[in-house]
């Protein structure tokens, strides 16, 4: 408790990397002890699947960033090529994707089992992205997948946040519901009355308050159905961090941005949604739900999310890196996918800086994965069933490292502590520290053999042998105890 308390007096600034720009965040713990217990559990599942689907994947491209109009490569210059001329036939076509998106493989039993076979623990799928194209039956707008107007909305299975989760949940994992607060679909937010400039929402929020005040009732309703009608939710995890109440002085300084070289123009509004009201009645529906208000510095933003990279060093709160498989959030053809030994070496040096892993795949348009997304999650399963203790319910060592192939893991009660070679060491492997402990046994995890070592000065000397580095291992992992 003790500990909680200092917590809560703590303010740490943090560099966060957001679409675009990177920003200095601030992290302030919940006061509610409950949420500091459930936090505690979710730091034990330490690895987590990310989902982005919508239409879009019709097209293989970016989500919801080619509607955009800022002018940045990675939203503008992921547009589909020859599809339209002017900035709004483009937008109307990606809207009429709606009426062509049926993905009839769609089999969630079979993400779940992969995922689960691969030691993930929670899973974290779009429900709504930034185009505000609906993944569940929201009964507040008829751009979503259960509408008329598309086509899988008469399989039986077309409410696919509801059959997701439920998959999932049979797999034991926790249920988390990615939703973005802007919605560049709703007239709510881009008004039709004038054209969009940027992501922000396109009319003077001042001067129309009565419209901004139906936006934020209808991001209350869509996100009190997703608390309401799917079953236990663990996680809320809020994307569009511009959304959010911003001073003046603050909308000075967001006016002007420098992204890739350029200085930008934006019109950066004070977008209030009432965080405090979605929160309270988010958790009288669903007690415990932990929250991620991202990029929003505040205590509704109970883990902080690193996007696409992992910190240099370990960090002192509740973390996730997200990260994609392969190079894109969204399905595009012929991505390339990481190695499984880059994926494995990713997850252990997150986790032993105290962080948990959330790794994003995008499904295909008929609702499959690509084939190299089951091999990876297969290959990362393999290890994990002999090392998984090495991972699960772990804290950071005294030390998370020792040069660029070593890290280290231990357990909550400290009886224990692991070591991860990246790379097969010359012989005797030297540990330089060992925390002043008497050392009773080391053993090779992959084959629960006990190791010689000799105590040495500060440190341990262990031997292993050299036939080991035959067994294939990805990532080698010692248990001293």
């Amino acid at each position: 408790m003790d500990m909680k308390r200092r917590l809560l007096m703590l303010t740490i600034v943090v560099l966060i990397s957001t679409p675009g720009f990177s920003q200095s965040q601030q992290y302030f713990p919940d006061p509610d002890p409950v949420i500091a217990e459930r936090l505690e559990e979710w730091q034990d599942l330490k690895f987590g699947l990310l989902m982005h689907w919508g239409p879009y994947s019709q097209w293989g491209i970016v989500e919801s960033w080619s509607i955009c109009p800022e002018d940045l490569s990675w939203a503008s210059g992921g547009r589909k090529g020859g599809v339209a001329d002017s900035y709004f036939d483009y937008v109307k076509q990606y809207e009429d994707l709606q009426t062509t998106f049926n993905p009839i493989h769609f089999d969630p039993e079979r993400w779940a089992a992969a995922a689960s076979e691969a030691g993930m623990k929670y899973v974290v799928f779009t429900t709504k992205h930034h185009d505000g194209f609906c993944m569940f039956d929201s009964k507040h707008t008829d751009y979503k997948i259960t509408s008329p107007n598309t086509p899988f909305s008469t399989n039986e299975r077309s409410n696919v946040t509801a059959e997701i989760f439920k998959a999932f949940r049979a797999e034991g994992f926790w249920t988390g519901a990615y939703f973005s607060k802007p919605d560049w679909h709703s007239e709510y937010y881009w008004w039709p009355h004038f054209p969009p400039s940027d992501r922000n929402v396109n009319y003077s929020v001042d001067k129309h308050p009565q419209r901004w005040h139906q936006f934020v009732e209808y991001t209350h309703n869509q996100i009190d159905e997703l608390m309401n009608d799917y079953g236990r939710v663990d996680i809320l995890w809020l994307d569009g961090g511009w959304v959010q109440p911003k001073t003046e002085a603050e909308l000075r300084e967001e006016m002007l941005i420098e992204y890739e070289g350029s200085r930008y123009v934006r019109n950066p509004q004070n977008q209030d949604v009432n965080m405090s009201e979605i929160v309270r009645k988010a958790r009288e529906k669903q007690p415990g739900l932990l929250v991620v208000d991202r990029a929003v510095p505040g205590i509704h933003q109970n883990y902080l999310t690193p996007e696409q990279h992992i910190p240099d060093e370990g960090l002192p709160y509740p973390w996730e890196t997200c990260m994609t498989m392969a190079n894109s959030w969204s399905y595009t053809p012929n991505d390339v996918y990481k190695s499984p030994d880059d994926l494995i070496e990713k997850l252990v040096d997150i986790v032993s800086k105290g962080g948990n892993f959330l790794l994003n795949i995008g499904p295909g348009p008929n609702g499959n994965l690509d084939p190299q997304a089951y091999d990876r999650l297969e290959k990362i399963g393999q290890w994990m069933k002999v090392n998984g203790e090495a991972i699960y319910a772990t804290r950071s060592w005294k030390s998370f490292s020792q040069g660029d192939n070593i890290r280290f893991t231990r357990t909550k009660d400290g009886k224990a502590w692991y070591a991860f070679l990246f790379d097969y060491p010359e012989q005797p492997l030297v540990i330089e520290d060992r925390d002043g402990r008497t050392i009773q046994t080391v053993t090779l995890l992959s084959n629960n053999r006990k190791l010689k070592f000799r105590e040495r000065g500060e440190g341990l000397d262990v031997i292993l042998p050299a036939r080991m580095k035959e067994s294939g291992e990805h990532v080698w992992v010692l248990k001293i105890e």
